[in-house]
């Protein structure tokens, strides 16, 4: 019942199968304790690239004036290899381990628009 009422069940549809996508964001941290709250306070959106790799460190360089790149381990992934999130706190795009980088693009191009002309 709290789920119903708090919004906090609430899905939106954006087009990506992932469980996560169109959900609150869940609070992930990072290893050294970063909330993800804390990220989102500038008001762009967040990319978490949980990945050994960084596989989403150069795709992410198109879009640094509105999506702000952060790599590393979480506490808890919660399975996943990346998450992008909204400004607003909604899951926008999540990749299973081992991202699929032009699927990152293609979201961020849907939520964030073009790429910057100088990448």
């Amino acid at each position: 019942m709290y789920e119903r009422t708090s919004g906090s069940s609430i899905r939106y549809d954006l087009g990506d199968g992932h469980p996560l996508a169109g959900r609150n964001a869940p609070e992930f941290r990072l290893e050294d304790g970063t909330p993800l709250g804390d990220l989102l306070r500038d008001g762009r959106g967040v990319v978490l690239d949980f990945s050994a790799d960084r596989r989403l460190h150069r795709p992410a360089r198109g879009w640094e004036d509105r999506i702000r790149y952060v790599a590393g381990p979480a506490l808890d992934d919660l399975g996943t290899g990346a998450v992008l999130v909204r400004p607003d706190g909604i899951v926008a795009w999540a990749g299973d381990p081992g991202p699929d980088s032009e699927a990152f693009e293609r979201a961020a191009g849907r939520w964030f628009g073009a790429v910057s002309p100088d990448r």
